[in-house]
């Protein structure tokens, strides 16, 4: 049976972990009625407008 000759260092192993643990930020566009950064292919928070229509009815203040 394979048995490892050395020791893996702390170094080592961190260094080969370190690439999964990294967070991943969302990818951001710019909604065409409103102009406000949101997520791909979901409904504006700020003016409820999803692919050209109005699907959440937003209250004036």
């Amino acid at each position: 049976m394979a048995v490892p000759k050395r020791k893996t260092s702390k170094a080592r192993r961190d260094k080969r972990r370190s690439s999964t643990w990294k967070l991943v930020t969302p990818n951001l566009i710019k909604c065409p009625n409103c102009g406000a950064l949101i997520k791909a292919h979901h409904v504006c928070p700020e003016c409820g407008m999803y692919d050209g229509k109005e699907v959440v009815s937003k209250k004036e203040d």
